[in-house]
């Protein structure tokens, strides 16, 4: 009977299931796989392919993620850490590398942008329009102040030039006509902006 059952094994030992110590691990791995297969397959991709993708079970998906908005949600969360990096560079290139990124992202993850603008209505205290808005003002006005942007230009202007590209790269053929509209847009887009 030892060789079908072996007292010393205990759960410690097992592979695979570290339990709590693994949470904040998993839950990395699993906005890294969510934002790779929305990117790739749009945000209708099934969450059981994201669990796998994220080699972690279904049940842990859902204990850190209820919702597909929530996954969806934590993953925007990351690109506006990457949007304030650049909103906070100091030089007066700053409001052009903000809005390469915000074309990049749209562009390079368009089914995910498409979730989180049809899940604004769901969710109640959704404020990612006026933290947009918070990230273009400051580079904005440095750019405006060196001469690079035209001084008639609102945050509204990069709002709207934004939601063009959107409509844009959501209505796109393929990938690659996509990033090609997107950039021939932009160019038309801000063309206006140049003093």
């Amino acid at each position: 009977m030892s060789g079908l059952y072996d007292v010393t094994m205990g759960p410690s030992t097992r592979a695979g299931n570290r339990g709590p110590a693994a949470a904040a691990e998993n839950r990395l791995s699993l906005l890294r796989a969510a934002r790779e297969l929305f990117a790739e397959r749009g945000y209708a991709v099934p969450l059981s392919a994201i669990a796998r993708a994220a080699g972690v079970g279904q049940a842990v998906l859902y204990r850190h993620f209820p919702r597909r908005v929530d996954l969806a949600f934590a993953v925007f969360e990351e690109n506006f850490a990457r949007l304030d990096a650049a909103a906070s560079h100091p030089g007066p290139d700053a409001f052009e590398r903000l809005f390469d990124l915000l074309v990049e992202q749209m562009v390079e993850s368009v089914g995910f942008v498409e979730l989180v603008v049809g899940a604004r209505p769901a969710v109640a205290d959704y404020d990612g329009d006026e933290r947009l808005a918070e990230l273009v003002t400051g580079p904005l006005t440095r750019a405006q102040r060196e001469g690079l942007i035209a001084p008639h230009v609102t945050v509204d202007d990069v709002a709207l030039a934004l939601r063009m590209i959107y409509g844009v790269a959501t209505t796109a053929r393929d990938a690659g006509g996509r990033r090609e509209d997107a950039s021939r847009v932009r160019e038309l887009a801000t063309a206006p902006w140049r003093p």
